[in-house]
């Protein structure tokens, strides 16, 4: 999987999203165009090619506020499904964001 099959499909509007993650981004004050917006300009730190029922990829990119933001999403190539989005924590990542933190 790569940012630019993701980006494309994100401008033909093949990504969705189900009322679960809706609900969850709701609960975090995450709207659907800061998810959109983040994978429009943001960079896979991590990839999951074994994933059920896609493989899977973690962004990192920018709200429209410019806030960071991580997103999971999985695609079959012709369509991609947001698994979920998060601001990160933090506490389990490092400065840059994108290096998980050693337990």
């Amino acid at each position: 999987m790569n940012i630019q099959d993701l980006r494309i499909l994100n401008q033909k509007d093949l990504i969705f999203m189900t009322e679960h993650v809706i609900n969850r981004c709701r609960q975090r004050n995450i709207k659907p165009k800061d998810i959109r917006n983040a994978i429009d300009n943001g960079d896979i730190i991590e990839d999951y090619p074994d994933d059920y029922p896609y493989p899977s990829c973690l962004i990192l990119g920018l709200t429209i506020s410019q806030k960071s933001l991580h997103v999971v999403a999985g695609s079959n190539g012709e369509f991609a499904k947001v698994i979920t989005a998060y601001y990160p924590d933090p506490d389990k990542w490092e400065h840059d964001l994108k290096t998980r933190k050693v337990k």
